[in-house]
C-alpha cells in the first residue's frame, strides 16, 4: 500500500490550494522498470525542491496502471502524488478488462485522467462517457484531470466556447449523479498534441483565462484550476498569463531534468508574481 504524500494539503479538499499545478503523463512510452526509475528520479527532485515541499506547487505523475502502486509508494514521501491515465465509469462488476476508480484509490492513486483526446479519438469516448468517468473519480475521492480541447485551430473565443461546453457536459453529467469535487481541467488543443511546438503563449493565455473564469464560477468548483497541455515543455510557463495554473506534460518531461527545469521556472514565476502584488 502506498504512503501518503508528504504535503497532502496541496490538493486536499477544504485546504489552501496550491499556487501552481504540474502534472506528467507517461502514456504508454515506458516499460515497468523504466517507469519505476523515472518515479525515483522525480521523487529525488521533488524531495529537495522548496516549492514542492512547501505545497506551492502541486506535482503528480500518471504512469501506466501496473506501475501505480509502486509509483505511489515511491512518490508519496516526496510530496508528489500518482494517479491513473483512465478509469471505468463503474466501480465494480462484470466489465472485463476495465479498472474502476475504487481500485485506483486502493492502489494509492489520487488523480484520474479523463477525456484525453486519444481516448476520444481512438476509443470513441463522447461527452456522456466522460461525464460518467468524471463522476466515478469524484465518488472515489480522486481528483479528475479533465482534458478538453478543440480539434482545429481557430480563434481563442471559439476555443473558449467549445471547451467550456465540454467542461459543462462532463460536470453537469457528474453533478446529476452525486456531489462534485475539485477538478483540474487540462486544456489541450488537439491540433497541438504531438506537434513540434505548443500553441502560442498569447493563444494559450487567452483561452485559459476564459476557461478558468468559467470553471470557477460553476457550483463547487471555486478551487478548481485550468492547466495547459499539448507539446508543453521547458520555457513555456514563463511566457504564460498567471491565469494558467500550470502545465500537463508529456514527452517533454520524460527527462527528469527537464521536469526539474519546469519546476524551477514555475517557482520563479510564483516568486515574481508575489513581488508584483
Amino acid at each position: 500500500m502506498s504512503l501518503p504524500a508528504k504535503n497532502p494539503s496541496a490538493s486536499a479538499e477544504g485546504s489552501t490550494p496550491a499556487k501552481a499545478i504540474i502534472g506528467v503523463s507517461l502514456k504508454m512510452y515506458f516499460g515497468y522498470q523504466r517507469s519505476v526509475d523515472y518515479c525515483r528520479d522525480v521523487a529525488a527532485i521533488a524531495l529537495t525542491h522548496p516549492a514542492v515541499q512547501s505545497g506551492e506547487i502541486e506535482l503528480f505523475v500518471l504512469p501506466t496502471l501496473p506501475v501505480l502502486p509502486e509509483a505511489a509508494r515511491i512518490l508519496g514521501p516526496s510530496g508528489t502524488a500518482a494517479g491513473a491515465q483512465d478509469i471505468f465509469w463503474e466501480d465494480e462488476g462484470a466489465y472485463t478488462g476495465e479498472v474502476g476508480g475504487k481500485n485506483v484509490a486502493e492502489l494509492g492513486g489520487r488523480y484520474a485522467e479523463v477525456g484525453h483526446a486519444e481516448r476520444r479519438r481512438i476509443f470513441g469516448e463522447d461527452d456522456a462517457v466522460i461525464g460518467l468517468k468524471t463522476a466515478a473519480a469524484y465518488r472515489n475521492g480522486l481528483t479528475p484531470v479533465l482534458c478538453v480541447g478543440e480539434l482545429q485551430q481557430g480563434s481563442a473565443e471559439e476555443a473558449v466556447t467549445r471547451c467550456a461546453a465540454e467542461i459543462d457536459a462532463a460536470l453537469n453529467r457528474a453533478r446529476s449523479l452525486g456531489p462534485t469535487r475539485r477538478t483540474i481541467v487540462a486544456y489541450e488543443p488537439q491540433w497541438a498534441i504531438g506537434a513540434p511546438e505548443p500553441a502560442t503563449p498569447e493563444y494559450i493565455s487567452a483561452v485559459i483565462t476564459g476557461l478558468d473564469a468559467h470553471l470557477r464560477a460553476l457550483p463547487g468548483q471555486e478551487n478548481s484550476r485550468v492547466i495547459y497541455g499539448g507539446s508543453a515543455g521547458p520555457g513555456l510557463i514563463t511566457k504564460l498569463d498567471t491565469a494558467v495554473a500550470g502545465l500537463f506534460l508529456g514527452r517533454f518531461a520524460h527527462d527528469p531534468q527537464a521536469l526539474k527545469t519546469i519546476l524551477d521556472e514555475t517557482a520563479t514565476r510564483l516568486a515574481a508574481a508575489e513581488v508584483t502584488v
